[in-house]
C-alpha cells in the first residue's frame, strides 16, 4: 500500500451539481416499488456526509471531513491492498459500514466522556433502527457487517480497524501541512502507538512519521 495513492481523492466523489449518472435514460417509474422505496428512506437517513468528525471539530481544524469521507478513503485503501490473505470485498464493505450508525448517533470522540458500553448501545439502535428500513436479507447482512466489525472477531474486521486509525494520523498530517502547523495534532499520533501490527499499515504509517519528522524538524531547525 503506497502513502501516494491514498492523498483525498474528493474531487472523484460526485456533488449536488454533478450530472446524474446514466443521463439521457429512461425515466424512474413514477411508483417506486415497495423495495426501493425503503432502499431510498434508508439513503436518505444515511447523511453521513453531513456529519463531521469530532476529534477535528474539538480541535479547530478548517473545513473537517466528515464520517463519509473517511469510510470512503477507508475503502479505497482496503482497495489496494496487496494482502491475499484477506477477503478484499469483505473489507471494503466493512470500512463502509463500520461508522453507519453515526449518521443517527454522532460521531463519538473520547473526549465526551461517554463509555464504550454506552457508545455500543447508542451505536447497536441505530444500527437497528437503519437495518429495519431494509429488506430482511439486506438488513442482516449489513447489520452482521457491523456487528463483525464491532466484535473484532476476523482478521478482515482487525485489518480494518487498523485502517481506521491509520486514515485518522494520514489525516492529522494532511490537515498539519495544509495549515502549516507541523506537530500541532500530536495527540491523534500518540493515541494510535502501538496498534499497528499489519505489515502494509505499518509501513504506510512510518512513511507518513517519516514526512512529518522531516517537517516539524523544519520548523524547529529552519535554517539547519
Amino acid at each position: 500500500m503506497s502513502y501516494a495513492y491514498l492523498r483525498p481523492c474528493l474531487s472523484l466523489v460526485p456533488t449536488r451539481d454533478s450530472p446524474l449518472p446514466h443521463a439521457g435514460a429512461d425515466p424512474p417509474p413514477a411508483f417506486p416499488s415497495p423495495q426501493r422505496f425503503e432502499r431510498s428512506r434508508c439513503c436518505d437517513a444515511l447523511l453521513t456526509q453531513r456529519v463531521p468528525r469530532t476529534g477535528w471539530v474539538y480541535r479547530n481544524v478548517a473545513k473537517p471531513e466528515s464520517v463519509s469521507d473517511h469510510m470512503y478513503r477507508m475503502a479505497m485503501m482496503a482497495l489496494v491492498s496487496e494482502d491475499k490473505s484477506l477477503n478484499k470485498d469483505r473489507c471494503i464493505r466493512l470500512a463502509l459500514v463500520h461508522d453507519m450508525a453515526e449518521c443517527i448517533v454522532g460521531d463519538i470522540a473520547p473526549a465526551d466522556n461517554i463509555s464504550k458500553e454506552e457508545k455500543h448501545r447508542r451505536e447497536e439502535s441505530a444500527m437497528q433502527q437503519l437495518t429495519q428500513l431494509l429488506s430482511e436479507d439486506l438488513g442482516k447482512e449489513i447489520y452482521g457487517l457491523w456487528e463483525e466489525y464491532e466484535n473484532q472477531c476476523t482478521a478482515e474486521a482487525k485489518f480494518v480497524k487498523q485502517l481506521d486509525q491509520c486514515e485518522m494520523i494520514l489525516q492529522a498530517f494532511e490537515y498539519e501541512e495544509l495549515e502549516n502547523t507541523p506537530g500541532r495534532l500530536q495527540e491523534f499520533y500518540d493515541s494510535t502507538a502501538g496498534k499497528f501490527v499489519h505489515p502494509e499499515i505499518v509501513q504506510l504509517v512510518s512513511q507518513i512519521n517519516t514526512e512529518r519528522n522531516k517537517k516539524i524538524a523544519a520548523t524547529s531547525h529552519p535554517h539547519s
